[in-house]
C-alpha cells in the first residue's frame, strides 16, 4: 500500500480553489488538523462563520481531491469556524499561523433548529455504564407511545448508535446538501458511524468535534421532532461542552452504576449542566441488580441505591432502575431494542415509566412550569 504522508495531502488539496479562478484552500490557510493513520484521513476546512453553510461543496470537493490518492482508505474533512480564514496567511503547504478563536455565539433559543420540540441530552460520568443502551430503549419507547423522535449520536469517537438500532449504509442527501437521517423503529438516527467505516478510528482534535456535532446538529434535515435524543460521550469534554453551550437543551438525565466510582463522576456532570444553565430531570441507576436466570437469586453487582442516595443529596429526581440482564445485553448486540423485542418485559415497562416521566419534564419545562417530581420506577 502506497504511503500517504501530510505533504502528499497538502499537495492534492493545492488543487482545489474556493472559488473558481480563486486562490487554492491551501493557500488561503483554510486546511488545519490534518491527521493521518492506517490510510485514515482527517482534516478541517476552516471558513468564516458567516459562510458555513455554503461552504459544503467545497468541503466535498476537498474529500474527492485526497480520497482518490493511492493508499487513502477513508477521507472525513469537517467545516469549521474557529478563527476566519485570511487572504494568503500562510503560503501553500505549510501550516498557518495560530490565531485566536472566533467567537461562536451559542444557538439561540429552539427556533434555530426549526421543527425539534425539545433537546433531551443523555449523558454519564464515566464510560461502561450502559448510557448508549439507555438512550436507545428511551428514544424507541418514546416512539412506540407515538411521540416523533430523533437520537442523534454525539459519541464522534466510540459511535454505537447505528449498530444498536440495526442501521448501515450513508445517509442520502436533499435540497441544499443537507443529510436525509437514517430511520429505523420509528426514530430518525443520525451518527458519524453512518460517515465512516465501522473499523475507521476518529483522531480528531476539539475543534473538529465540535464543529462536526454542530453539522449533524443543523446539517441534517430532521423534519419536525417532539423531541431529540442526544446520546453524549462518557464525560465532561468538548463533545459536551459544544451541547451544552451552543445547542437549547431542555434538559439531561446522567446514568450511572450503583457503584461509588461512577458516581463521583455522576456529581461532576451534573455539576457541569448546572453551571451552564442546563436543567437536570434526574439520575437513573443502570446495572442495579442482577436476577440470576436459574434460581432467582438477587445478587448487587455493583451495590445498590447509589444513584437513588446521590439523586437526594444534590437535590435531583430518582427517575428509576434498570437490572444488570442477559436479554437486555442481547437485543442490544442485535440492534433489537428490547422495549420492541420483549414489549412485555419488566424491562421494557421500567424503560417504558422512566421514558414518559422525561418526556413530561420536557414538556413542563416548555412551557416554563415547576417540574414536580415523577413516582420513581421500581423493579
Amino acid at each position: 500500500m502506497a504511503e500517504v504522508t501530510r505533504e502528499i495531502i497538502l499537495q492534492a488539496l493545492g488543487n482545489v480553489s474556493k472559488a473558481k479562478g480563486g486562490q487554492d484552500v491551501v493557500s488561503l490557510g483554510m486546511i488545519s488538523g490534518v491527521v493521518v493513520r492506517d490510510g485514515n484521513v482527517g482534516f478541517a476546512v476552516e471558513v468564516e462563520a458567516s459562510e458555513g453553510a455554503a461552504s459544503e461543496p467545497l468541503r466535498q470537493a476537498c474529500e474527492a481531491a485526497v480520497e482518490v490518492l493511492p493508499g487513502v482508505l477513508s477521507v472525513t474533512a469537517v467545516l469549521t469556524a474557529e478563527r476566519p480564514a485570511q487572504r494568503g496567511d500562510a503560503p501553500s503547504g505549510q501550516a498557518a499561523p495560530a490565531q485566536s478563536p472566533a467567537p461562536q455565539p451559542a444557538l439561540p433559543d429552539n427556533q434555530a433548529i426549526p421543527g425539534i420540540g425539545a433537546i433531551l441530552a443523555v449523558a454519564s460520568g464515566k464510560g461502561g455504564v450502559g448510557k448508549s443502551t439507555t438512550a436507545v430503549n428511551l428514544a424507541v419507547a418514546m416512539a412506540s407511545d407515538g411521540a416523533r423522535v430523533g437520537l442523534l449520536d454525539c459519541d464522534v469517537y466510540g459511535p454505537s448508535i447505528p449498530r444498536l438500532m440495526n442501521l448501515s449504509g450513508k445517509p442520502s442527501t436533499v435540497g441544499d446538501s443537507k443529510l436525509m437521517p437514517m430511520e429505523n423503529y420509528n426514530v430518525k438516527c443520525m451518527s458519524m458511524g453512518f460517515l465512516v467505516e465501522e473499523d475507521t478510528p476518529m483522531i480528531w482534535r476539539g475543534p473538529m468535534v465540535m464543529s462536526a456535532l454542530e453539522q449533524m446538529l443543523k446539517d441534517v434535515q430532521w423534519g419536525e421532532l417532539d423531541i431529540l435524543v442526544c446520546d453524549l460521550p462518557p464525560g465532561t469534554g468538548d463533545a459536551q461542552l459544544t451541547m451544552a453551550q451552543r445547542v437549547p437543551l431542555t434538559g439531561a438525565v446522567v446514568v450511572s452504576t450503583p457503584q461509588d466510582i461512577a458516581l463521583l463522576d455522576v456529581r461532576r456532570g451534573i455539576a457541569m449542566f448546572e453551571k451552564v444553565d442546563v436543567p437536570v430531570f434526574g439520575i437513573i441507576e443502570n446495572m442495579s441488580y442482577f436476577l440470576c436466570p436459574h434460581c432467582g437469586e438477587r445478587s448487587e453487582i455493583f451495590a445498590h441505591g447509589g444513584a437513588r442516595e446521590t439523586a437526594a443529596k444534590l437535590g435531583v429526581t430518582f427517575l428509576g432502575e434498570i437490572p444488570l440482564d442477559g436479554d437486555i445485553r442481547a437485543t442490544s448486540d442485535a440492534g433489537q431494542p428490547i422495549v420492541l423485542a420483549q414489549p412485555q418485559s419488566p424491562h421494557t415497562a421500567a424503560y417504558r415509566g422512566i421514558a414518559q416521566r422525561v418526556l413530561d419534564f420536557c414538556r413542563t419545562a416548555q412551557d416554563g412550569g415547576e417540574r414536580q417530581a415523577p413516582n420513581i420506577v421500581m423493579m
